[in-house]
């Protein structure tokens, strides 16, 4: 609770140094046109998806060495060999 207020006091305290800025609006890229911003929100478009698909790809690999090794201990266990004893 205590870092929580302190956080929030710190939060409050900052607020208005941050809204008192005279940049006209612009931000860390600066003065931007429709043109970029519609080139950057197809990048981002174009992101998400290609992101589902890799991972999607790494985990179907992982789940195919999963299954892989399941089945080699299945067939370890039914070896006589591998069973062990006298």
């Amino acid at each position: 609770m205590i870092a929580l207020t302190v956080f929030a006091g710190t939060m409050l305290a900052y607020a208005p140094a941050a809204l008192a800025r005279d940049d006209g609006g612009q931000g860390w890229w600066g003065q931007t046109t429709d043109s970029q911003i519609t080139s950057v929100m197809f990048i981002v478009i174009a992101f998400f998806p290609t992101l589902i698909v890799v991972l999607t790809i790494i985990q179907s690999r992982l789940d195919k060495r999963k299954h892989a090794r399941e089945d080699a201990t299945r067939a370890r266990e039914r070896s006589a060999d591998w069973r062990g004893g006298w």
